[in-house]
């Protein structure tokens, strides 16, 4: 596939500097205008405030965009006819020159074209409620499992199925951790109740986990950092339950189902809780592009010291020698010790 990587995106990778991949339909279809560009300018600063280049990811006229400059932010902001694509949309939109906005699967397909790493979202789609009578899952999940890129997110929407989402992430050989956290995060919740397996504490211990991935070799999967949104701005979780509730019922009464009970019950929040949802989005999507800018530069870091410490090793006495790959951080990076029995058996 043919993609346009900005020049500043593109001289950034070719020097090795931090470069955090941003999606595009947050700011098409996830927030209302006028708002939403200054958000996404606002999300780009926030990349370059923390020592990394941002690349928003979008389509333009049938070009693959990795870094946007202003006048294509600007339009992806304000086009009401900018169109919402996934991975599978990207061949078709090519191919008729239209203008669209990337969801998760789209930015992390493009992204890891480009060989950018690091990817902040807000929340991964999931596995929808009532599966077994719907199937309706979304491609990001399978889309994951085919991609090396890292994904910052606060969880998935608690609108979906929760435990449901982890397996099948399992299944899919997908990596999930938490940043900080022995709970997968709920999105608009710190906490979804769900446990994770692994829990890393500091950005060099992400950074470690990406390079060993690296030295695995061909086997290539996402692997997702759940990252909570902070207790003191999540949506209060009794007035969340509150109105989820509320929205479930409504949407049955109105025979609501399949594809269309998301848009309809995250419309629900919005409205019936004043707001208070679209700013625990807003909270949780700054604080995932915040960690993915340090967990960027701690993996361009590290990478650096590598391939300066291979350098040296070819040239000292005694060269081809193997170092020691193993982890060495046990504070950052540590099993969940109570999760042994059925830790796969979510």
């Amino acid at each position: 596939m043919s993609t346009q990587v900005s020049e500043e995106v593109r001289e950034a990778l070719h020097e090795g500097r931090p470069v955090v991949a941003l999606e595009s339909t947050i700011i098409a279809h996830g927030l209302p205008r006028p708002r939403n560009l200054a958000v996404a300018l606002e999300l780009e600063e926030l990349v370059r405030a923390g020592g990394a280049v941002p690349a928003t990811v979008a389509v333009v006229d049938g070009a693959a965009r990795v870094g946007l400059d202003r006048a294509a932010l600007t339009r992806i902001a304000e086009d009401p006819e900018v169109r919402k694509l996934g991975h599978r949309d990207l061949a078709p939109a090519l191919a008729t020159g239209v203008t669209g906005a990337t969801t998760v699967s789209a930015t992390a397909w493009l992204a890891d074209a480009a060989g950018i790493r690091v990817f902040a979202t807000g929340g991964l789609g999931g596995v929808h409620r009532e599966w077994t009578d719907t199937q309706d899952e979304s491609a990001d999940l399978r889309l994951l499992a085919r991609v090396g890129t890292t994904v910052v997110c606060a969880g998935v929407k608690s609108i979906l199925d929760v435990p449901a989402t982890l397996q099948r992430l399992e299944t899919l050989g997908v990596t999930v951790v938490g940043y900080g956290t022995d709970h997968f995060p709920g999105f608009y919740l710190a906490s979804s109740g769900e446990p994770v397996d692994w829990n890393l504490r500091t950005p060099e211990a992400v950074a470690e986990v990406i390079r060993a991935q690296d030295r695995l070799g061909e086997q290539r999967a996402a692997l997702i950092v759940a990252n909570p949104v902070p207790v003191a701005e999540q949506l209060d979780p009794a007035l969340h339950d509150r109105v989820l509730a509320g929205g479930l019922a409504a949407a049955k009464e109105k025979g609501i189902t399949g594809q269309a009970v998301t848009p309809f019950l995250l419309e629900y929040l919005t409205v019936h809780t004043e707001g208070a949802s679209l700013e625990a989005n807003l909270a949780a999507v700054r604080g995932n592009v915040r960690l993915a800018a340090r967990i960027a530069g701690a993996y361009g870091a590290g990478a650096a010291a590598d391939a300066e410490a291979g350098r040296a090793s070819a040239t000292a006495p005694g060269a081809g020698s193997s170092r020691d790959s193993g982890f060495s951080r046990e504070s950052e990076l540590s099993r969940d010790s109570g999760s042994s029995p059925g830790v796969g058996g979510r």
